[in-house]
C-alpha cells in the first residue's frame, strides 16, 4: 500500500508566541492559513498540511527536548541551493532569527549535495530549510 504523509500536529507551549511565527513561516514557504483560533493555526501547501496547537495545559509542564523520543526536526525541501540562501537573508536574518550549526552550508555526512539552514521555533523545535 503506497501512502503520502497528510497533516503533521505540533503542539507549542505559548500560541501567542509561536503562531505569529509559525504564520510568516508558512505563509513565505507558500502555504496558505486553512483554519485558524488564537490557540491554533491549520496551514496548507495542498499537499501537506500542517496544524500548531497550544499544548493543554496539564501537558505543558513536560516541556520540549528533541533528544527525547518523539520528533527531533522537520526538513522542508527547496528548489535550490539559492532558495535556501534566499530563505536564511530573507526570513531568518531579518527576523534576527538564530541559526544553528554555521549553516547554511554542505552537509555531506548526510548526502555529496546536502545543503541546508537550521534554526529553532520559539520552543526550540529544531527546523530546516534544505536542498538535496
Amino acid at each position: 500500500m503506497k501512502t503520502s504523509l497528510y497533516h503533521i500536529q505540533l503542539n507549542v507551549s505559548d500560541a501567542k508566541k509561536s503562531l505569529p511565527f509559525y504564520k510568516e513561516l508558512f505563509a513565505y514557504l507558500e502555504y496558505k492559513i486553512i483554519d485558524e483560533s488564537p490557540e491554533h493555526i491549520g496551514a496548507s501547501n495542498g499537499t501537506i498540511d500542517f496544524w500548531i496547537i497550544e499544548t493543554e495545559t496539564a501537558h505543558k509542564p513536560a516541556g520540549f527536548n528533541r533528544k527525547n523520543t518523539g520528533i527531533n526536526h522537520l526538513a522542508f525541501n527547496v528548489g535550490s541551493k539559492e532558495n535556501v540562501d534566499k530563505f536564511c537573508e530573507e526570513f531568518l536574518k531579518v527576523r534576527g532569527t538564530p541559526i544553528l550549526y554555521d549553516s547554511p552550508k554542505i552537509f555531506p555526512e548526510y548526502s555529496p549535495d546536502y545543503y541546508a539552514v537550521y534554526f529553532e521555533d520559539p520552543d526550540r523545535i529544531k527546523l530546516e530549510v534544505m536542498y538535496k
